[in-house]
């Protein structure tokens, strides 16, 4: 099961064989189309098709989001973020819409950022709190 929720989903529903990751692991950022979602089960558990998996719509989770959209940029407090092949950053060209930087995450606990808040450096991979779309 996920450990890295922070605030509760608003709901979880099963997908099959999601187009992003390739082999989902519990933890992940997954997208099924525009269905985004936090898997909360590893890809082929049982009661699922081949591939398919349990996701959290919604709520807060620590995730590792990339300084960048085509090019580095910096990641700063309420900035749209999408998953783009699996990795969540500012990419909106080849991105599906994911969420939102919503805070800091640091020795299991989130803090809540401020408007202008860097939240990752530019060109840089960082652990945050971002409030997954539902």
């Amino acid at each position: 099961m996920a450990t890295n929720m922070i605030y509760p989903p608003v709901y979880t529903i099963p997908v099959g064989n999601p187009t992003t990751p390739a082999d989902v692991k519990s933890g992940d950022p997954v997208a099924l189309g525009d269905i985004v979602g936090i898997a909360l089960t590893d890809d082929d558990t049982a009661g699922h098709v081949t591939g398919g998996v349990t996701i959290a719509r919604g709520g807060v989770w620590a995730l590792e989001v990339k300084g960048e959209t085509t090019t580095d940029a910096a990641v700063s407090a309420g900035d749209r973020l999408y998953l783009d092949g699996g990795v969540v950053n500012k990419d909106s060209s080849n991105g599906v819409p994911f969420g939102y930087a919503w805070g800091t995450y640091s020795n299991g606990k989130a803090t809540p950022a401020s408007a202008g808040d860097t939240l990752v450096a530019s060109g840089a991979t960082t652990t945050i709190a971002v409030l997954v779309d539902a």
